[in-house]
């Protein structure tokens, strides 16, 4: 049996599926598991999915993938295009796209494990693959665990993973010590009191509070921070109001915080909740801010010592100058938590989508920014080849690097 990588990539980017949703996405995987003659459990944190290959004595090597896709209404214009759409946590019905590549990083998973399976005379130990749900909530490697996924499963030497992002296709990016940002998810909302739109006087807008809020949370960062520093507060969302002459009783915002490392996180969020409720009470807010961290996820950190191994195993897998350090990436992932848990080391990196030539050409434009598509926008799509191979390929070369 031989995957057709490249049909199962475009199947399930026709079929993203939102987070703790993915129950045809994990469907197309226990299939392909089966069709490899592979024992699996499913369900785990509601529709992750974990197999394993034993392979006589040796290390214990974990291998993840994140699954779920974003509400995004895709504009890549290809054939393959999605027109999914789902319904949020909130019951509103949404556009699904896969923006941030998870499709392609199942499809990579699956065909390593082919590949380790026919290899099995050139390693020994326990490969475990973990396809997990819900990255994109933070929340779906706790939920696995929490369902026994340590339990189920020997339980982790190392801990492998990788990420799909707007560099050149064949290009891999890691670097030891803090890789991605710690982030916490934060939703406020601003009480004021509702009214006739044209008595405002009688009222308190959370509309225009809402606004001085998301003015002044701008400073928190560009006044308060020092700028050797990094930190990131972004206001994602805003809710209020269901029509013009009326002003609402409340004001929903949802805010994505980053920072390197616990010290920062709690400077940031103390910043943040103080101008929160500053601006409540210089609006004449006769009750406090509602203040909710959603989730929190701690740094990824890669372990030195294995990032050092692994990076000299890509080089000789694949090349010198293969492998660049693409600096501390602001964005954030669950998957330390399996290592957390295990206590264990992580080493997760990062592999190139974009053809080449696009890339330089950008670049010596300088129109990277505007040019390339970043994961979560409507236009990210990865070229199929060489990034499905290379995928596929530095996960085998990482998990034999560190089995016996």
């Amino acid at each position: 049996m031989s995957i057709d990588l490249e049909a199962l990539y475009i199947d399930l980017h026709r079929h993203p599926e939102l987070s703790f949703q993915e129950t045809r996405t994990a469907g197309v995987i226990t299939r392909e598991l089966s069709a490899l003659g592979l024992e699996f459990v499913e369900g785990l944190g509601k529709t992750g999915v974990a197999t394993s290959i034993v392979n006589g004595d040796g290390p214990i090597v974990w291998l993840r993938a994140d699954m779920d896709a974003l509400p995004v209404a895709e504009q890549t214009g290809l054939d393959y295009a999605s027109t999914a759409r789902g319904t949020d946590p909130a019951g509103t019905d949404v556009p699904v796209m896969h923006a941030c590549g998870h499709d392609m990083h199942v499809t990579a998973l699956l065909g390593a494990l082919e590949k380790l399976l026919a290899t099995r005379d050139a390693w020994s130990g326990t490969v475990v693959a973990v396809f997990q749900p819900a990255e994109e909530y933070g929340a779906g490697s706790q939920a696995m665990i929490a369902d026994g996924v340590l339990d189920a499963f020997p339980r982790p030497d190392i801990v492998l993973g990788q990420h799909l992002t707007p560099l050149p296709a064949g290009t891999i990016g890691v670097r030891p010590g803090t890789q991605m940002a710690a982030s916490d998810g934060v939703t406020v909302t601003l009480h004021g009191r509702g009214g006739h739109g044209s008595r405002p006087h009688a009222t308190i807008d959370p509309i225009v509070m809402a606004a001085a809020t998301v003015m002044r949370l701008q400073t928190v960062v560009s006044r308060e921070v020092d700028p050797r520093e990094m930190a990131v507060v972004t206001v994602g969302s805003i809710h209020a109001g269901l029509k013009n002459n009326i002003i609402p009783a409340e004001a929903t915002l949802e805010l994505s915080l980053r920072y390197p490392d616990e010290p920062a996180r709690t400077d940031v969020l103390t910043r943040v909740e103080r101008v929160i409720r500053a601006e409540a009470a210089a609006s004449g807010a006769e009750q406090p801010p509602t203040i909710r961290v959603d989730h929190s996820l701690p740094p990824t950190i890669n372990d030195a010592a294995a990032t050092a191994r692994l990076t000299a195993a890509f080089d000789r897998a694949f090349g010198d100058g293969t492998v660049i350090d693409p600096g501390m990436f602001t964005g954030s992932e669950d998957v330390s938590w399996f290592a957390r848990a295990a206590d264990v080391p992580l080493v997760f990196w990062f592999w190139g989508g974009l053809d080449p030539q696009q890339y330089a050409d950008a670049v010596a434009r300088g129109t990277v920014n505007e040019d390339i598509p970043t994961n979560h926008s409507p236009f990210f799509a990865p070229i199929l080849h060489p990034t499905i191979e290379r995928g596929v390929d530095a996960l085998v070369v990482a998990a034999k690097e560190f089995l016996a």
